[in-house]
C-alpha cells in the first residue's frame, strides 16, 4: 500500500484496544466513588471523534452526557461540570492550548480527568488523573480515539446496567485492528479513484447521518480543509434539505459518508436526491466492506472507525497527486494566534 506501514497500524490500533480493561476499571471507579455525569471535551479534531460515542450515550443511557467546545467552557463554565463529574480530555499531541486550559479548570473545580493521549510527557499526559496513553500520528489516531472513546461509552453502559452484551462487543472490538488493516487492503485499488474526484474541484459538500456525521465534518475540516486546503461544506444530512441543497447543481462535488447504524436512511435520502441535480455524487458506504466475525451490531458500532480507515488511504494518494503533503500547514502550529 501507498506511504503505509502495516505492523504500525496494527501496533497503534492494538494499542487501542489494549486500553480497554483499564478504561473499563478506572470508569467503575468513578461510577462507584458518586459520578454524576460524563464530559467529553476535547479542541478541534479530537472533539469531533468523541461525537459518536457521546450519540451512543444519549441514545443507550440515563446517565447524563455532556460535549463542549473546550475553550467555550473554558470562559462559561458549566452548572453540571462539579466534583462529580467524569471529565474525558483527548488531544494527541497532550499540548492543545484549549485544552490544557480546560484541565486546569477541570481539575480546579475537583472532577476526575481522564486523559486520552499519544504522549505521556505532556501537559495532559501528565496532569490528567487517570492518563491513557497510545502514540499515534495523524494519520492513525481517528481509529484509536475512536476506540478508546468507545470503550468508555460501552463501560458505562456495563456498569448501570443498560447493556446485556458487554463482553461479546468487547471480544469482536479486539478483532478490529487486524479487519481494518484487510479493509485497507481491499481498498486500495479503488482510493487513487476517489483521491482522483476529490482533487478535481476546489469545493465539495460533505454529508453523513448519525455515528458517520462526526467523520464526515472531521475529514472535511482537519482533512481537506487543514491539510489539504480544499474548500468544503460539511453538512449533515438531516440539514442537508434544510439550506444547503439549494448549492447543488450539474459540477458540484457531493460526497456522502454511510455507516450501518439507524441513521442510514437521513443519508439513503441525500443519495436518492443528489443524482438528480449533480453528476457529481460520490458515496463511501461502509457495507461494501468484509468484516468477518463482526454481527451487525456492532458493525453498526464501529461505522465512523471503517470510514476513517479506508479514507486515510485515500489521503495518502490525495497528497501525492496534488504534490501537497498532509504535514503542511501555513498557520495551524505555525504562527501566534
Amino acid at each position: 500500500m501507498l506511504n503505509f506501514d502495516e505492523q504500525r497500524f496494527l501496533r497503534i490500533q492494538s494499542g487501542a484496544v489494549a486500553l480497554g480493561p483499564r478504561l473499563d476499571a478506572v470508569i467503575r471507579a468513578c461510577l462507584d466513588k458518586g459520578a454524576e455525569n460524563i464530559f467529553f471535551l476535547g479542541t478541534g479534531g479530537a472533539a469531533i471523534l468523541m461525537q459518536p460515542s457521546v450519540q451512543l450515550l444519549q441514545r443507550r443511557s440515563r446517565f447524563p452526557v455532556f460535549i463542549d467546545l473546550a475553550a467555550e467552557l473554558v470562559v462559561t463554565g458549566s452548572a453540571n461540570l462539579t466534583e462529580r463529574s467524569i471529565v474525558v480530555i483527548p488531544s494527541l499531541s497532550g499540548t492543545t492550548k484549549e485544552s490544557v486550559a480546560l484541565l486546569a479548570k477541570a481539575k480546579e473545580i475537583g472532577a476526575t480527568v481522564l486523559t486520552l493521549v499519544g504522549h505521556q510527557e505532556s501537559p495532559l499526559g501528565k496532569g490528567g488523573d487517570h492518563a491513557f496513553v497510545n502514540f499515534a500520528e495523524d494519520d492513525t489516531s481517528c481509529e484509536s480515539f475512536y476506540l478508546q472513546s468507545l470503550f468508555i461509552a460501552l463501560s458505562i453502559l456495563r456498569h448501570r446496567g443498560e447493556i446485556d452484551n458487554y463482553e461479546p462487543i468487547v471480544s469482536e472490538l479486539e478483532k478490529l485492528p487486524r479487519l481494518l488493516l484487510d479493509v485497507k487492503r481491499s481498498y486500495e485499488d479503488k482510493a487513487e479513484g476517489f483521491a482522483r474526484i476529490l482533487a478535481g474541484s476546489d469545493y465539495h459538500i460533505i454529508a453523513g447521518a448519525g455515528n458517520a456525521w462526526p467523520e464526515a465534518f472531521y475529514y472535511g475540516m482537519c482533512i481537506l480543509e487543514e491539510m489539504q486546503w480544499i474548500r468544503t461544506r460539511p453538512v449533515h444530512a438531516s440539514d442537508f434539505f434544510h439550506g444547503t441543497l439549494e448549492l447543488v447543481e450539474k459540477g458540484v462535488s457531493v460526497v456522502l459518508l454511510k455507516g450501518e447504524d439507524s441513521l442510514r436512511p437521513l443519508a439513503d435520502r441525500v443519495q436518492n436526491f443528489a443524482p438528480s441535480y449533480t453528476d457529481k455524487l460520490t458515496v463511501l458506504d461502509t457495507a461494501q466492506f468484509e468484516l468477518p466475525g463482526i454481527s451487525a451490531e456492532v458493525r453498526s458500532l464501529v461505522s465512523p472507525i471503517v470510514l476513517a480507515t479506508v479514507l486515510e488511504r485515500i489521503s495518502a494518494h490525495l497528497e501525492v497527486m496534488r504534490n501537497h503533503p498532509l504535514t503542511t500547514r501555513r498557520y495551524y502550529k505555525r504562527v501566534a494566534y
